[in-house]
């Protein structure tokens, strides 16, 4: 069995939004995108080739899987480990609108998303990996499906866009992993699931 792992890349202030170009995403008149370019250094790039060397299957957004889509079947370097894994492996996109994929082993899923994901995560041999894909995370973290979470964490401060933590969030333990700083200054700490919080108080006790 498989595990669900998510990688995603966040500003200081939780934003996820268009981290690698200006036009992947503009909901919401945002005008930020890019904000994770200046950042990728060699660290960056062994941790990326790291998570992409586990990888058995990927679990994509619809948005997410567009942006990929338009980019790496047109790179077709063997010695390129991203792009070898992207065009090679099997696909899963969680849509209700995507219809006609026409990128090599893409799937489309829909209906019960936990069913789904329990069935790919079960049939799936190392990795079965999600990529950015804010939305998707967040069903994901809500219905308690993903086990480990790599999170990114660049050295600027948006001010606005979309979080990948917000309001309602389901509250969930982490316990870490693991964890590297890039000589550009990005945080890369893992983290596995670890259920529910506890809590404590530091008042002193009555009496």
């Amino acid at each position: 069995m498989g595990k669900l792992v998510l990688t995603s890349f966040v500003t200081l202030d939780g934003v996820y939004q268009a981290p690698g170009g200006p036009r992947e995403d503009t909901r919401d008149g945002f005008e930020q995108g890019g904000w994770s370019v200046p950042y990728g250094d060699d660290d960056f790039g062994r941790f990326i080739n790291e998570v992409f060397g586990r990888v058995g299957a990927f679990l994509l957004g619809r948005r997410t899987y567009e942006i990929f889509a338009s980019y790496w079947p047109k790179i077709t370097d063997p010695a390129d480990p991203v792009a070898l894994k992207l065009n090679a492996l099997p696909k899963y996109v969680a849509s209700a609108t995507l219809t006609d994929p026409d990128w090599s082993h893409t799937t489309v899923i829909g209906g019960d998303l936990a069913k789904e994901v329990t069935d790919l995560k079960e049939r799936t041999d190392g990795e079965l990996q999600v990529h950015g894909s804010g939305a998707l995370a967040q069903s994901l973290l809500a219905l308690d499906l993903i086990d480990t979470v790599h999170l990114l964490t660049f050295p600027v401060v948006l001010g606005a866009g979309r979080r990948l933590f917000t309001e309602g969030a389901l509250p969930t333990a982490f316990r870490h992993t693991g964890g590297r700083i890039t000589a550009a200054g990005v945080s890369i700490q893992s983290y596995d699931l670890a259920g529910r919080p506890e809590y404590g108080s530091y008042e002193l006790p009555e009496g």
